[in-house]
């Protein structure tokens, strides 16, 4: 009798604030290091020969990251969910990797025109573009207390791209605008993959670890055939070589990236992608101040009024944004 009782006692893991905590927790950390290692590799300076140069292989990095989380999502499945059975439909899988994919080259190739701090607020507007086609696409309905947080945060973000730019080139302009354009598509895309998870959540009931590894195994695939069509490994491999060290960053930034993609997946299953966004986006305030104190990026007054009001609206939505509840798998 006391064994049935014990047998049907739920596991701590059921309970949904518990969850939660460890989603937001492990989001938090693993993205925050994940942070740092991509902005000292793309950031970077990197000198041989008198020579200095910059990484650009964007594509090359974001390969390999998913064939570390592909692995990392595979080793997951053989030794928790061996007997578990995955009926997502592969090509959605597919549809859902090519919005993936896109929205992480975009973001990784901003970075070589704007700073962090613009990339990480601009990547906070994530929110935005799920509500957007969740409304369009999946014909979901939103209490009215989120559309005012995101109109908080769009103010926010466009006082913090805002620059007069009194003193600055032409040439610096273009940059920006063109790393810009780069962040705005890869928010297109976030938004299309949310729509992606959120169909396959509510319709196959996808396992986290199922979703994180056929998404990169498919991204994978993509990218495979990207950087040997345009050459761009050869180049990376030559960069590798003459800068070794790089090679221990790229492996802690695959590292942490699988890491943080679990929790990530865990996040969508469990709760949905809109609030999986808003987690992320929460704890990049704290990136951003990573960024300015170690590598002494520059935020005038009205880009910090700007990041408040971003995260301001952010923590209205996670306070009074919220839909009618529903089953959670």
């Amino acid at each position: 009798m006391a064994a049935g009782k014990a047998a049907s006692k739920p596991s701590l893991w059921q309970n949904e604030r518990l969850r939660f905590i460890v989603c937001f927790c492990g989001v938090f950390v693993c993205y925050f290091y994940y942070g740092i290692l991509q902005e000292t590799i793309t950031r970077g300076d990197y000198s041989h020969a008198g020579k200095t140069e910059k990484f650009r292989y964007a594509t090359t990095l974001v390969f390999i990251q998913c064939v570390i989380n592909a692995a990392f999502a595979r080793l997951l499945i053989l030794v928790f969910e061996s007997s578990k059975q995955d009926h997502t439909r592969s090509w959605l899988y597919g549809m859902c990797s090519l919005s993936y994919l896109g929205a992480m080259v975009s973001s990784n190739s901003a970075l070589q025109y704007v700073n962090y701090p613009t990339q990480v607020l601009g990547k906070s507007c994530k929110p935005i573009p799920v509500m957007i086609l969740g409304v369009t696409i999946l014909r979901k309905k939103y209490p009215m207390a989120k559309y005012l947080c995101v109109f908080l945060i769009v103010a926010g973000v466009a006082l913090f791209l805002y620059k007069p730019n009194k003193g600055s080139s032409t040439s610096d302009e273009h940059k920006s605008g063109f790393g810009e354009m780069l962040l705005l598509l890869s928010l297109t895309l976030d938004g299309l993959t949310g729509v992606a998870q959120d169909h396959m959540r509510a319709r196959y009931q996808t396992g986290a670890n199922h979703m994180m590894l056929n998404i990169n195994m498919w991204s994978t695939l993509v990218l495979g055939i990207t950087v040997l069509w345009t050459g761009e490994v050869w180049e990376f491999l030559s960069f590798a070589d003459r800068y070794p060290g790089i090679i221990y960053n790229i492996l802690l930034f695959g590292i942490t990236s699988a890491l943080g993609q679990t929790f990530i997946f865990m996040t969508v299953v469990y709760f949905g992608p809109l609030t999986c966004s808003i987690i992320t986006t929460t704890r990049k305030f704290f990136t951003i101040l990573g960024s300015v104190l170690l590598f002494g990026n520059i935020i005038s007054p009205m880009q910090w009024f700007g990041t408040i009001l971003v995260f301001l609206g952010l923590g209205l939505d996670a306070k009074f944004g919220k839909s009618p509840k529903k089953t959670t798998y």
